[in-house]
């Protein structure tokens, strides 16, 4: 007698350029990570594979450490994770995969998600930072800017910084710190001129990190006055600000 297969759950971490692909949520009839990484995993293990994603990045936004998960009955083959890789290569890459139990949720049990912005401030746009950092031809005062980041730390209504199209129940976000670094996250040596935020924080509405840092970038340029930051914090339920570009933003890790 045939000993009965057992279902168990898989966790994975993946890395991808977005420029490559129309965002993470499957579409039909157009590549997205989601739907690249189904038809792999399916093609390999002769299974039908549904992955679950832990965050639904929008097209053009990049990934160090986007977090998934599917399950499978059986042990999963030794090489997948690198057979996997292959067929998405260049534009993607699984890092790891391992089991985890029945019970675990990729969305529900995340302690905090990590996005970075990343902007330029050259002159010129440089032509090896140009896809994942946003140009910026203006004056900047970076001073200012950074003096307007502890009033976007703490729990908030976020409302104000999401873009219409969201589902979210509640627009309620903590955000655990916000800082001003130099230089870039995925960058070239020639970078000099490239800064970027870092957001932490337990969840993110639709375009919040995009629309924060474009708001405070016009703030920056002296395009808004700062008390502007406020309003959108305190006031204004619709998002009356600037979206900064998709290219400039990338997921960088998820903390379970």
């Amino acid at each position: 007698m045939e000993e009965a297969t057992i279902k168990k759950q898989y966790k994975g971490i993946i890395c991808y350029d977005g420029e490559s692909f129309h965002g993470w949520q499957y579409q039909p009839n157009k590549k997205t990570v989601q739907g690249e990484l189904e038809k792999t995993l399916s093609l390999i293990t002769r299974q039908e594979i549904h992955v679950q994603g832990a965050s639904r990045t929008d097209a053009g936004v990049h990934a160090l450490g986007q977090t998934f998960t599917f399950y499978y009955e059986g042990n999963i083959p030794t090489r997948l994770r690198h057979a996997v890789s292959q067929l998405l290569a260049p534009y993607a890459k699984v890092l790891e995969i391992e089991e985890v139990p029945l019970e675990f949720d990729v969305c529900r049990d995340v302690k905090w998600k990590k996005y970075c912005y990343t902007f330029d401030l050259s002159k010129e746009p440089n032509p090896f930072t140009i896809k994942y950092a946003w140009h910026v031809p203006y004056k900047i005062d970076l001073a200012l800017l950074r003096e307007l980041l502890p009033e976007l730390i703490g729990t908030h209504d976020f409302a104000g910084f999401q873009s219409t199209g969201s589902q979210m129940q509640t627009t309620i976000r903590t955000l655990y710190s916000v800082e001003l670094k130099k230089g870039g996250v995925i960058t070239s040596i020639n970078s000099s001129d490239l800064w970027h935020i870092e957001f932490v924080g337990n969840g993110f509405l639709y375009h919040m990190v995009r629309n924060i840092t474009g708001t405070l970038i016009e703030i920056a340029r002296g395009r808004f006055p700062k008390e502007f930051l406020y309003q959108c914090l305190n006031e204004n339920k619709k998002f009356n600000g600037f979206c900064a570009p998709p290219h400039g933003l990338t997921l960088v890790e998820i903390k379970y």
